[in-house]
């Protein structure tokens, strides 16, 4: 039996974007008919369906109907990353409202990063637990410069999101485009403990993987 140790896991899958369209309506749209969709200026409309090239389905608030589609593209402001705003800001009520419309949880901006990277990054503990409370949330996805969401909680330093990651099946094992571990960005002794002593349980996991899978050729 080979006692080689059992090569690095590649990361899963980099997700696509989300396909939600979302905008703010710079005006107010007074519904003609009972099936269109009546909002006033300021609001958030959530494009549900794009089928029809004349009357698009989108949703504001619990309302959800019909809107003239050249209405969207001519008198509303386009937000092109929402979730990940919320994320960013710590926004709680906007980031629920994305993800109850449809937002991807894994929808990437153009840095390559997920919501869940910039919660992390900026250590909003709360929005991070709500990303990771969907079952469709990657964890371990890499951005442009190959940084991971545990790159930048661990870079910043935040120890409960460090926690809150490894718990949800971060890896310590990822490197950067830089070559560099997210313990090589950490400076707080918390954080060093944490992915120091999570390395040495995911080493060893794998390991037995590994002679499980041998023993049972």
């Amino acid at each position: 039996m080979s006692t080689a140790p059992r090569p690095a896991r590649p990361p899963p899958p980099i997700p696509k974007p989300g396909h939600v369209k979302v905008v703010r309506a710079l005006y107010t749209y007074e519904a003609q008919q009972a099936d269109e969709l009546a909002f006033d200026e300021g609001d958030t409309l959530y494009i549900l369906d794009m089928k029809d090239k004349d009357w698009w389905k989108a949703k504001c608030g619990r309302k959800t109907g019909l809107i003239p589609s050249n209405y969207v593209e001519e008198n509303t402001e386009s937000i092109d990353y929402p979730l990940h705003d919320a994320a960013k800001r710590g926004n709680i009520d906007f980031l629920k409202e994305c993800l109850s419309n449809r937002v991807s949880v894994n929808g990437l901006d153009k840095a390559g990063s997920t919501p869940l990277h910039w919660a992390s990054h900026g250590g909003h503990v709360n929005c991070m637990q709500i990303l990771l409370a969907d079952t469709k949330c990657e964890v371990n996805v890499q951005n442009k410069l190959g940084d991971t969401a545990l790159h930048s909680a661990s870079w910043k330093n935040h120890a409960a999101a460090v926690k809150m990651l490894l718990e949800k099946g971060a890896r310590v094992d990822v490197r950067n485009n830089e070559k560099k571990l997210p313990v090589d960005l950490a400076k707080d002794p918390d954080v060093l403990a944490q992915l120091r002593e999570a390395a040495g349980v995911q080493a060893s996991r794998y390991t037995e993987d590994y002679e499980d899978e041998e023993d049972s050729d």
